[in-house]
């Protein structure tokens, strides 16, 4: 029905996350109305793309050596958040209520399985870091839940041989629900009044 280089387009916007065929379709047709320059400034930005990379330390998006956080002298170097992905930072930050570091884990448990987690690089850190709380900030759904009391599990012995407090956020999210999307004084209450996993 479509040219095959428009049809092409649609496809991939099509893949992504939350995108179905029709929104597709007219994120295309937006495009293809669009004058020149603003479709080639689109392409550019989606060609910058192999600029960007994982943080090595954090595993936070970064197009440097190593992400603003890490680099930033003024962060709290004793305070350390994990989460599931670099979107999850963005909520959190604006809070302005949180000044650590962050460990991005890269995703959820499968199953009882965490081996594509960056958790033995979280491990790393803690013993070569002067970190004195953890704070797990996985969201509140089943997968979530689950990543946080495997985090504890993984985590307990080692923390407690180093004297590093083990925290979970707080249900101020309602159960089900994405950092991603916590509103601004949600996100304050729940890093307050952060709980010790015991």
């Amino acid at each position: 029905m479509y040219p095959k280089n428009f049809q092409n387009l649609i496809d991939h916007f099509n893949g992504l996350p939350g995108i179905g065929p029709k929104l597709a379709e007219r994120l295309v047709l937006s495009l293809y109305k669009s004058d020149t320059q603003k479709a080639e400034d689109f392409a550019t930005a989606l060609q910058g793309l192999h600029n960007v990379h994982n943080c090595p330390k954090c595993f936070n998006i970064t197009e440097s050596d190593l992400c603003t956080i890490c680099t930033n002298t003024a962060r709290d170097t004793s305070l350390l958040c994990a989460l599931e992905d670099p979107l999850d930072i963005l909520p959190i930050e604006r809070s302005r209520n949180y000044n650590g570091l962050y460990h991005v884990l890269g995703g959820t448990v499968d199953g009882k399985k965490g081996d594509h987690l960056k958790i033995t690089q979280l491990e790393s850190r803690l013993q070569t870091s002067n970190i004195n709380e953890v704070i797990i900030a996985t969201n509140f759904t089943t997968e979530g839940d689950m990543t946080a009391l495997f985090l504890k599990q993984r985590l307990s012995e080692m923390c407690a041989e180093n004297n590093i407090k083990l925290t979970r956020i707080v249900r101020g999210l309602a159960t089900g629900s994405d950092i991603e999307y916590a509103d601004d004084l949600t996100l304050i209450s729940a890093l307050t009044n952060r709980t010790e996993m015991l």
